[in-house]
């Protein structure tokens, strides 16, 4: 029966359209990630250049969360949503040019990453328009599991096409994507007027999603929780060192990266199928903690088999934590900044996995790439215990999660 009920949201034209351009983008991120690691550790045989260039793909979001999210509600969020898909393709398409110096290569990583700031406001704030009441979480369900096994795909993918043919190859492949998406939202969405009528100023935008967050107890605690999500994405960083560390090759190194991804998409399901809507808020806290307890055994230095073990149950927990944290943010968001304040939230999330992935690298290389995901799962645990306390303490002092009425 909830297999049924998440498949409702298939019924809505729009939704289709979000949904299969994300699946695209998200596919082709995946291949452009593997292609990145491959090509820098190949080219430099460093695992901090390697990881650096990875948190490129992430950390840069912070300031475009900041400094750009505002547009999600300043001009109709179907033309945010397509001028940055196309203008990414066009910088992807240059990336892809064979033996670009590295330095040009990451300026341009820099400005894809910005980009992708508005683009995720105006997605997040356009998606309760597009499902109204119950159907909102039940499509973000969805989202969240279709999008990680897009993850587990590119990321196979990638690694096997890298092995086969070149990154160059990937990233050329990663600006089709991104294409093609610009292209679904133009033709497959209603242009709706924008969401703020007299817009303010940019920096009055960036004060409202910054204080809105800021002020209330529960986004406080939500944002902590998922903003440090990160220190559990740092395998995937040191997939391509920890390949290294174990002998293995360039097909494995997508194998590994796969490993959360497809833990994502069983962890989403399950905690959809299984936990009942009443008690998911008050688990966030727990599979928070959960989340960082796997990935301790890398110190260990466990073969590929056990590796892709471990780190798929930490993406189970996580991804369960953090896909109820975000349905919880949103539903507690005022719709008149929605956008900005999403926008703040999800760079935050992007930014933190840069940093976390970047002190990965670096731990990397002063220690082991094994050494290094332990360590920065055991930092992770320690900051999920504070979060989930300060969740546990808001959430009971203000009876937090109301539905949003249902629309017939």
């Amino acid at each position: 029966m909830a297999d049924r009920a998440l498949g409702q949201v298939f019924a809505v034209r729009e939704y289709r359209t979000v949904w299969i351009a994300d699946l695209l983008s998200v596919g082709g991120d995946q291949l452009a990630r593997v292609a990145l690691a491959v090509l820098v550790y190949g080219r430099t045989g460093s695992a901090a250049w390697a990881a650096a260039t990875y948190a490129l793909t992430f950390l840069p979001a912070i300031v475009g969360g900041v400094l750009l999210s505002g547009l999600a509600d300043r001009f109709p969020r179907r033309e945010v949503l397509v001028v940055t898909d196309v203008v990414r393709a066009g910088l992807v398409a240059v990336m892809a040019i064979p033996q670009i110096p590295l330095a040009v290569l990451c300026a341009l990583l820099v400005v894809v990453v910005l980009l992708g700031a508005p683009h995720t406001a105006a997605r997040g704030a356009l998606l309760p328009e597009l499902l109204p009441g119950d159907l909102y979480e039940r499509g973000l369900a969805v989202s969240q599991i279709t999008g990680q096994t897009a993850q587990v795909v590119g990321f196979a993918a990638g690694g096997l096409l890298v092995a086969a043919v070149s990154p160059s190859s990937a990233l050329l492949l990663d600006a089709v994507t991104f294409l093609v998406a610009g292209l679904l939202f133009r033709l497959g969405l209603v242009r709706r007027p924008r969401a703020d009528a007299a817009p303010r100023s940019p920096g009055r935008d960036l004060l409202a999603g910054v204080v809105d967050v800021a002020t209330d107890r529960r986004r406080r605690a939500l944002v902590l929780l998922v903003w440090m999500v990160g220190l559990y994405v740092v395998p995937e960083a040191l997939a391509a060192p920890y390949a290294d560390q174990i002998g293995a090759g360039p097909a494995v190194v997508g194998l590994l990266m796969a490993a959360d991804p497809l833990g994502s998409v069983l962890g989403a399901w399950l905690f959809v199928r299984f936990v009942p809507p009443d008690r998911r808020a008050r688990l966030i806290g727990v599979l928070a903690v959960a989340a960082g307890l796997p990935l301790l055994f890398t110190a260990l230095v466990p073969p590929v088999p056990v590796a892709l073990l471990l780190w798929g149950v930490s993406g189970m927990a996580s991804t369960a934590y953090v896909m109820q944290a975000q349905a919880s943010f949103v539903r507690a968001t005022p719709a008149a900044i929605r956008g900005r304040a999403i926008g703040v939230a999800a760079s935050g999330i992007v930014a933190g996995q840069g940093v976390a992935v970047l002190a990965g690298g670096v731990l990397a290389d002063l220690t082991t790439p094994s050494t290094a995901v332990a360590l920065c799962a055991a930092a992770g645990v320690v900051v999920a215990l504070g979060g989930a306390l300060a969740w546990r303490s808001a959430s009971a002092d203000d009876q937090a999660m109301r539905p949003l009425p249902v629309t017939t």
